[in-house]
Formats: structure tokens, sequence, C-alpha cells
């Protein structure tokens, strides 16, 4: 008799492995970004992490033909994190991430791939890349403040690696350099209270640029030759909010011997902040990048006639780092979405088309979630903004996503944990709290020392909005966020228990006093303006810190840090957990190797999507 096996359909997967695979492809689908060009705009160096880790790639920009493929330039094997083309095209120089942890060294490279150096920076001494000169020749390096010193910046030669002294301060960063290197803008001051200053090198002058001590910030700037017809010889173009309810771009002649023109309001919107300027060689042409709560809108100013430009077809919500080419013929920038990663696009001004430059992978063949922006009520009536990413299948299970900073934003960008929570069925809402940029100089310093329990009572009433709106049960909702988020995470379950069924705390602060006895000093320095001074407000650090009520954390916590994060370092995770241990309560603990305060390895993305959401599925579900 003749036996045969029949073939049998594999078992269906469940919904949460489904959702887990997902989140696989999803972490996998690198994308390009921090693009630099040439000066004649015919090749573009990039970040990418292609290879499962960032870094330096070089492609030729081909509008109407096949893309070609990207040239991979190696340096150092830890993650590469930023990129810039020198004006005469002989030299990258970047930042590379040392070990992968926060501390950075300065690297230059000839773009062929030969002459590769680090020329600043190593494990002990963090170094930041700073501008070109607009000639070329030389690259600003700085090393912010440590031990007693001030920050200090330098001029370093890409072919010696000789280091000349440049600018000294207490914070001090320079945002551009003039051709001849004789005129220097230079930012200084603390989180929310950034000022800058325009230095005459020849004659040693310093001239403030706008009133410093006014409440806001400055910290992006740019020198352009004047425009035709303007009295001074030179301009400097700022993206600020001092003493203004928004960002805006600000124009100030000047020029030798301590001219200095009056300080012009050149373009401003009541609905959207400034987010970046970029201009031409010429300083005829410049782009301009708005803010539009938290999607991108694009315009170029004519600086003559001072006429304002729509860039229409953005093929994406979310512009990132723009660069204008020297002749003001091409914008290139990463795009990105909901459902699409950071690709890079290039844009001809005069005609207005838009053309992809880098490749990048195919996604899975499914509808990823495109949130919708809600707009709810705080406590004390100032309103408040969120995306909302609602599960297709609803289970009444929800996350609150909270984003770092505090003055970063949340923005509608390609995020492969936000998407496989939703496709496991837990409805996403990432909202926008006060402290958060992007809504005016108000709202951003609506958070500052003292006020820090509103934000903790913008947490609630985002809670109390999603239950409200029926979009989560009340006893199913989880708090998580990284970074300030990780910290808003666990002080939403000390101050506040009964509120949310569980919590992820990726990187957050557990005590404001040891966070800045241990992080490293430039970032404590900055730090004084959010959060308070280390001694001064110290009864209100230890007030705000959830270590110190770790005793009302009574539901199941994840906890997830770095392993070489010197941001927030990793001492103010494992008192946590070792708190919450010693009171015997719920908390998983996730330390990943190799990674600083951001976790640029795909490996460990995966880790931490799979942990994340693997955990929320089993504590979130029905009570029965």
């Amino acid at each position: 008799m003749e036996h045969r096996t029949l073939e049998q359909d594999p078992p269906s997967a469940s919904p949460l492995e489904d959702a887990l695979a997902l989140g696989d492809e999803l972490v996998a689908a690198w994308g390009s970004w921090r693009p630099t060009m040439t000066p004649d705009a015919r090749q573009v160096a990039f970040v990418s992490d292609r290879s499962g880790i960032p870094q330096l790639w070089i492609q030729d920009v081909v509008l109407d033909g096949e893309m070609p493929a990207a040239r991979h330039v190696r340096l150092s094997p830890d993650p590469v994190v930023s990129v810039s083309w020198a004006a005469d095209s002989r030299w990258l120089a970047c930042s590379v991430a040392v070990g992968g942890g926060v501390r950075t060294e300065v690297w230059v490279v000839r773009p062929d791939g030969s002459d590769a150096r680090r020329i600043a920076g190593d494990a002990h001494e963090h170094a930041e890349l700073g501008p070109w000169t607009r000639s070329g020749h030389r690259v600003v390096v700085t090393f912010p403040p440590v031990g007693g010193r001030p920050s200090r910046c330098y001029l370093g030669d890409p072919a010696t690696g000789r280091l000349d002294p440049l600018a000294e301060g207490d914070l001090v960063h320079v945002l551009d350099v003039s051709q001849e290197e004789r005129f220097l803008v230079v930012v200084d001051g603390e989180r929310g209270q950034q000022f800058c200053v325009v230095v005459d090198r020849l004659i040693d002058d310093h001239q403030p640029l706008l009133p410093h001590g006014a409440t806001g910030s400055t910290d992006v700037a740019l020198l352009r030759p004047a425009p035709a017809g303007d009295t001074g010889p030179v301009y400097v173009y700022l993206a600020s909010d001092v003493g203004l309810p928004r960002r805006q771009l600000i124009g100030m002649p000047f020029g030798p011997n301590g001219y200095r023109g009056e300080a012009q309001t050149l373009a401003a919107r009541d609905d959207a902040e400034l987010e970046f300027v970029d201009g031409d060689d010429a300083g005829t042409l410049l782009l301009l990048v708005w803010n539009v709560a938290g999607a991108s809108e694009l315009e170029l100013f004519d600086t003559t006639t001072r006429e304002r430009t729509r860039l229409h077809g953005l093929p994406g919500l979310v512009a990132t780092d723009p660069v204008l080419s020297r002749d003001g013929r091409s914008v290139v920038l990463g795009v990105e979405g909901p459902s699409r990663p950071r690709e890079l696009w290039h844009l001809d001004t005069a005609t207005g088309e838009w053309t992809r430059i880098t490749h990048s992978p195919e996604l899975p063949v499914r509808d990823l979630v495109v949130p919708t922006l809600e707009t709810y009520t705080a406590h004390d009536g100032l309103t408040l903004t969120g995306w909302l990413y609602e599960a297709p299948n609803p289970s009444g299970a929800a996350a609150l996503s909270l984003h770092g900073g505090p003055e970063a934003q949340e923005r509608p960008t390609f995020n492969a944990m936000v998407q496989t929570l939703v496709a496991a069925g837990i409805t996403v809402f990432a909202p926008n709290v006060r402290g958060s940029s992007g809504f005016g100089r108000e709202f951003v310093h609506a958070d500052d020392v003292e006020k820090r329990h509103d934000a903790f009572a913008d947490v609630l009433a985002t809670a109390e909005h999603l239950v409200a709106r029926g979009f989560a049960d009340a006893d199913r909702i989880a708090v998580t966020g990284r970074s300030y988020g990780g910290y808003l995470t666990l002080a939403s379950l000390a101050f506040s228990p009964g509120v949310f069924a569980a919590g992820i705390d990726i990187c957050g602060m557990s005590d404001l006093t040891t966070f800045y006895r241990d992080t490293e000093p430039w970032i404590g320095a900055a730090a004084v303006s959010k959060y308070g001074h280390p001694e001064h407000d110290r009864v209100l650090l230890e007030e705000l810190s959830p270590l110190r009520r770790a005793d009302a954390i009574d539901v199941p916590l994840l906890v997830v840090h770095g392993e070489l994060d010197t941001n927030v370092p990793i001492g103010e995770a494992r008192q946590i957990v070792a708190a919450l241990r010693g009171l015997d309560r719920q908390v998983d603990y996730l330390e990943l190797a190799g990674e600083g305060h951001d976790y640029r390895r795909a490996e460990s993305r995966r880790t931490l999507t799979r942990s994340a959401v693997g955990f929320l599925a089993a504590h979130l579900r029905p009570v029965t």
C-alpha cells in the first residue's frame, strides 16, 4: 500500500507575531540624510544606515536617467553623525560618534576616500564639527566646556590637522565664517536663551545682533553679501524668536570698523515658525523652511525685492537638512513621512521640479498608518496638539508617546516602533506638551524650571482626551517616552499613580540631581535654563525627581538605556530599576550594548521595538 504525506498549510501567525515581523522590516528600511553638495551640485555626500550602521556615502546627482549607485567612503567603524563638503570640493569633514556613544570626533577625508584622518576628539575629549569657511580651506572645530575651561573654537586645516584658535566663550559655537575668515557669527547661551554676536577678527570687535537678555533664542544664522542697493557690505540672516511671538527671518547689515545697521523682520508667519534658512553665495536668494504644526513648507526669498515664492509639491510631510546650492539653482534635502523613510530629493529652483536622488528599500506590501492632527485643551486652557495613529483594528489599548527635548517636537515622520504598535492593535497618540518647539516662544518656555508641574498635567490631559474621544479604555493606556519623554514617563507614574496601566522609559532621567552630577559638563551647563540650577534649585530638583517617589510606581515598567549614554548617564536607569526591584515591583530592564543616547544600529532598534511592543501587548490586554 502506497503512503504519501499530505502537505499542510503552515499555522497562521498570531496578530502580535505579524506585527513584530512588520516591525523587523520597517527597522531594516534604511534611510539617507544630512546631505551636502559640491559647488556645482553634481555630487552629493550624505549619511545612510544602509549597511546597518550610519556611514558616509557619495553619489552623483542624476536628474534625467537611471539612479546611480552610491559609493561607501570608509572612515572609522563607528557611526557617522554628519558630513559637510568644503566649498572648494577638495575635502569632506565628518562627525563620528566614538564607539557609538555621545562623544564625537572630527574626521576629514578626500572625496575619493584617500587621506582620511581624525583631526580632533577621542573617547576622552568631545569635539564638535562646525562649518567650513566660505573659501573651503579650513573647517571649524569646537571643544565644549570641561574642567572649568570655556568652550574653545578652532579653525582646522584638513591637510595638516593643525588647529588655530578662533573663539572661546561659555557655551560658544561658530555658526558661519565669511569668505576671507574675517567675520564670524557666534552663538552662546543656555538652552532657549541663546544669543548671537558678529565678530570682526581683524579689529577684535564684537557686535551683538539682537538685545541680549530678551526672552527667546537664536541658533540659526549665516553671513552673505548685502543685497544690491543696501548700505552695508555684509548681511547676517537669523532665524530668531528673541522678543518675538514666533521664530522669523531677521536681517541685519554690518561691516568693518564696527558698522552695524538696524535689525529688520524680513519674513514672518502667524501660523508657522521659521525652522531653517540657507543662502546662495551671492546673497541674492535664501531658502526658508517653515514648520507648520509639524509639517514642512518651503519658500524662496529674493533678498533684493523681498518677494517670497512658495515651493509646492514637497514629496513628503517633513523636510530635513536642506541645502541650497552655491549658485541658487538647486536644493537637496531629506524628505520623510509616516510611510517612507528618509530619502534625498533634488529641487530645481527655476522650474520647481522634484527628483528623488537616493535609492531606498521597498517597504512591506501593507498600508502604514498616516496620523491625524488632534487639538485639545490643557488643564489651564492652553491649546495642545498631537498626532493620532489610530489602530485599524482598535482594541481599546493605547500608548502615549512622549518626545525628548523637551524643546523637540513630535512630527509625522517614519517611526518603526509606532507603526508596529499600531499593527498590534495599540493606538498611539504622540502629543506636543508644553515645552515643545514649533508653537511659538511662549509655548516652548511654558515648562521652564518651576513650571515643570504644568507639563506633568499636560500628560494627564492627553490621556483624558484619548478616553473622551473614545480612542482608549481608561484602564488600558500606557505612557512611553525617550530622553525627556522617558523622564515624563517616570514622573507620570510616580506623581499620578492610578492613571496609566504600564510604562516604558527609554533613556530618561530618574533623578535630576544625579543627572546633573553625572552628565557631560556642557550638557548640564546648557540645561540650567530648562530644569533649574543644580545648587540654587536643588530642593525643586529633588521634588521633581521620580526616583524619590519610586514607591508610588505600582504598574509594570520597562526601562531601556544605552550602555554608552553619557548625555543621560546609564546610572539613571540602573538606579530606578534597583529601587523598584527593592520594592518588589514589576520592572524589566533592557540595556543596549554599544549604544549611546541615540540608537544608531539597526539591530539595537530591532531589539528595542520587539521588546517594547511585546511588553505593551502583554500588559494592555483586556481584564477578564
